[in-house]
Order: C-alpha cells, then sequence, then structure tokens
C-alpha cells in the first residue's frame, strides 16, 4: 500500500514537471493572447523565453530617422560653413568694428531676412559654401537698392558692363543688377567661374573685389619671385586686403553670437517672398496698393524697377510676400480702372523744360523732384523724363536705353594706370569682364582705410532686431 502510494506521487510530481517544462510560468496569457507563429521545433527549443511583464513595450522594426531641417536660417548657414579659419589681426579688428555697432548690424539682420532663404537655396545646389550667403553684408550691407560712386548697384554691386557681361539686363525702366533673383543668380555664376579659375574660395573671392585680372598678376608676380601665390602673401589695395577679413568677422559673429555680446533675431527657415509675373504694364504705387503694402516696403523688394511705371514687356517679373499674392492677383484681375498714370517724354532739339511742365499739368519743381533732377543738374536735349499720362490717352511708353553713366575720375586714373602698366611690361591689357566689378558702397568706403581701431567694449548685448531700414 505504502509502495504504490509512493509511485503514483512520483508519477504525478513528473507530470506537473514535464507540464511546467512546456509552459513556463506568465506565458499562459501571452500565448492565449498572441497568434500562433509557425516555426523549426528545433530554433524554438533554442530561445529561451524571457519573462513577461505589462511594461515591457511591442517591439516593431524602427524606420530610418530623417534629420529634422532647421528652423531657423542661421543654423542652417551655420552648418555649411566651409571656409579656411582665419586667425588674423584684421579679422580681431573686424570683429570689434561690427559688435560694437549694433543699430548697424541690426539693420544688416532685419534686411537679410527677406532674402536668406531664396540665396542659400541657390548656394547649396551649387555646393558652394555657406560663407558667400554673407557677402552681400560686406558689399551692401544687405541693401538692394546701394549705388556706389563708380556706378555699382544692388546686393551684388555690379558696375553696368560687368552686370551686362553676366546677363544683367538693363534700361531705363529696370535695372537687373537691382534684382535680387537675377543678380544673385549672375553673382554666383561670377563666383563659380572665379572659383574654376583659381582653384581657391580666398582668390575667388578677392577677384570678385578686385578683379580676377588683377589678381592673376599679383599670383605671376609673386611665382616670378618664387614667392606664395597664397591670398595673405598677395600685394593689394587695402579694400581687397580688408574685404575677406570683414567677411570672416561677419562670419564668426554668426557662428558664436554670444561671445561677441550679439543676440541675432531669429530668420525662419522658410521662403519670404515668392515671385509673380506682372503681363501689363502698371503704376509701382498703385501695385503695392494692390498687394496691401506700404509704397516703401513694396520698392524695397523690387528695387530694380526704376520709375514709377512697371513696364511689363508681357513678362516682367515682381516679388512680393507669399501672405499678399493671392490679394494683388485678386484686386489685378477685379481692376477695371487705368493701371498706368505715368508715361515717357523725350525732350526735343530747342524744347524747353518749362513748357514741357505746362504740356503736362506740373510745376517745374513736380517735373525736377518726379525725374530726380536736383542741384545744377541741367534738362538736355535727347533726355527722357516721366510725365503724367494725359487723360484717356495711351501711355507712352516705349523702349529706352539705360541713362549712360561715366566712371568717377579716381576710377578711370586706376585704370589708366593698370594700363600704362601692362603695356610697359608687354602684358595684355585685361578683358572687361576682369577690370574691378564695382568700387565699394559708400557704407563700405571705411574699407580703403586702414582697419578700425578694435572698440573698447564690446561686451554689452546686442539685440539685432527687427528695425527701420
Amino acid at each position: 500500500m505504502t509502495t504504490l502510494a509512493a509511485r503514483c506521487i512520483l508519477s504525478s510530481t513528473l507530470l506537473f514537471a514535464a507540464a511546467c517544462a512546456q509552459l513556463p510560468t506568465g506565458e499562459l496569457a501571452e500565448q492565449e493572447t498572441k497568434p500562433a507563429v509557425a516555426a523549426d521545433p528545433i530554433a524554438v527549443m533554442a530561445v529561451v523565453p524571457a519573462p513577461a511583464s505589462a511594461a515591457t513595450p511591442a517591439v516593431t522594426p524602427s524606420a530610418p530617422l530623417v534629420k529634422a531641417p532647421p528652423r531657423d536660417m542661421w543654423q542652417r548657414i551655420r552648418s555649411d560653413f566651409a571656409m579656411k579659419r582665419m586667425d588674423t589681426d584684421l579679422v580681431r579688428q573686424w570683429e570689434s568694428f561690427y559688435s560694437a555697432k549694433p543699430e548697424y548690424f541690426a539693420r544688416m539682420v532685419d534686411r537679410s531676412s527677406h532674402y536668406l532663404f531664396h540665396i542659400i537655396e541657390e548656394i547649396e545646389r551649387r555646393k558652394m559654401p555657406s560663407e558667400v550667403a554673407l557677402l552681400p553684408m560686406i558689399e551692401s550691407a544687405y541693401n538692394p537698392q546701394a549705388y556706389s560712386k563708380a556706378h555699382a548697384s544692388g546686393l551684388w554691386q555690379f558696375i553696368p558692363s560687368t552686370g551686362r557681361l553676366y546677363g544683367l539686363r538693363q534700361n531705363w525702366w529696370y535695372d537687373g543688377r537691382r534684382d535680387v533673383i537675377a543678380a544673385t543668380n549672375a553673382a554666383l555664376d561670377y563666383l563659380e567661374k572665379l572659383y574654376a579659375q583659381f582653384g581657391d574660395w580666398e582668390l575667388a573671392l578677392a577677384s570678385y573685389n578686385w578683379g580676377e585680372g588683377a589678381v592673376a598678376r599679383a599670383i605671376a608676380r609673386n611665382q616670378a619671385k618664387g614667392l606664395p601665390a597664397d591670398y595673405a602673401s598677395l600685394t593689394m589695395p587695402a579694400e581687397t586686403r580688408n574685404y575677406l577679413p570683414k567677411l570672416i568677422a561677419v562670419k564668426n559673429i554668426i557662428a558664436d553670437p554670444a561671445r561677441f555680446g550679439v543676440t541675432l533675431a531669429g530668420v525662419p527657415n522658410e521662403p519670404y517672398f515668392e515671385v509673380v509675373t506682372v503681363k501689363r504694364h502698371i503704376d509701382v504705387k498703385l501695385a503695392a496698393k494692390f498687394a496691401g503694402m506700404p509704397l516703401e516696403e513694396f520698392k524695397f523688394l523690387n528695387p530694380a524697377h526704376n520709375k514709377a511705371v512697371i513696364k511689363a514687356g508681357g513678362s516682367e517679373t515682381i516679388v512680393l510676400p507669399r501672405n499678399k499674392v493671392a490679394a494683388f492677383n485678386a484686386n489685378l484681375e477685379n481692376n477695371d480702372k487705368p493701371l498706368v498714370s505715368w508715361q515717357a517724354h523725350t525732350i526735343k532739339p530747342g524744347e524747353k523744360p518749362e513748357k514741357i511742365a505746362a504740356k503736362y499739368g506740373m510745376s517745374m519743381a513736380e517735373l525736377k523732384q518726379v525725374n530726380g533732377i536736383s542741384g545744377n543738374n541741367k534738362f538736355s536735349t535727347g533726355q527722357s523724363l516721366l510725365v503724367p499720362v494725359t487723360a484717356g490717352a495711351t501711355p507712352n511708353l516705349p523702349d529706352l536705353p539705360a541713362t549712360p553713366v561715366s566712371l568717377t575720375k579716381a576710377y578711370k586714373a586706376a585704370s589708366s594706370k593698370s594700363a600704362k602698366r601692362n603695356i610697359k611690361s608687354g602684358a595684355r591689357p585685361a578683358p572687361k569682364s576682369a577690370v574691378a566689378k564695382r568700387a565699394p558702397p559708400k557704407n563700405a568706403r571705411v574699407a580703403a582705410r586702414p582697419a578700425p581701431k578694435p572698440a573698447k567694449s564690446a561686451s554689452s548685448t546686442v539685440v539685432a532686431t527687427q528695425s527701420r531700414r
């Protein structure tokens, strides 16, 4: 009896142990809720299941992580800085110069906020260093209306001849050097050409300032003497010597504004404007009204249109903030009144300005003011003037060439001196494209002087916020 009971107890224990080996504690609920999965029995035997836990999340295959684009333009620009580090006294002096002028730096930031997205998109597409997007800060303080005594114009400061060489259309009604879209393309084309020529961004930028012919001759002189021919080793004018340090100084401030006591206003990493094709002639003032914009803001975005009328020619373009495009198009479509109230009048031989003013119902003061005539400037035969359209008449909007300009005496003297030096040395004159692209704009005339002394204190915080242009 005792032996039989012991056998029964042993048999029950073995059966219970076998059951436990097949069904570990805690797995019953999971096996009841999970679908059955066919598997290789040998492989299943090789797996030791982990204890289940209510806090353990279900494991799912993870998709590749996609890096989110930066929200701020400055962050985007910093990530693509690629030019060599420059640690010189000139760089440090220009760092002090910019960080000690909070209002000036703030205006540059404010202006740049309208154009940075478009410019950096083009720079990235061409795989250029993002420092190039800061170049208009050196050229024009990011003012598309900037104009120098050497007749350099726009964000990128092209003189008329180089502008035409790079496809910038210029006439009485329109100046492509001030068209941000067209001028940016031209400037980047030119910089790409210079980089291909010299294989070095420092020399390419020096050429953009001084002219590729001048830089090539400076390199040749150093090579003939067995000297290094890099940017730092070349003999060059003071403006060009300071040009790259100014850019690097601005880059350093953008890279680490807190180090210089500067707080940059954020610039969203998104388009600010859209390009709109205008197929009919329209007054600038009316176009601004249709877009619901202040006239000065419209002119700031569209400085290429020189006169009070946008001469469309069927395919002219304007730039509008994205949130203004729909209103502009709707107002233009629903308008049933004349779009143009100004036209051109060319002075005939013997025609007196007083009679012209009277003919169009203007005072002499109004005629001068509308046409930007002041001081000792005089009216001359063949000169084109902007005058009102006679009621009911078709506006006279002929194709007119750009007003001729003459270079400053200093610029002519420098060019003449360079030409004489070429003749004496037996060198060929540099092609037109090698002539310096432009002289420094008014706000950059300090570049031709010795570098500024470091500011006494640049530790105060500068907030570069939206401010008046």
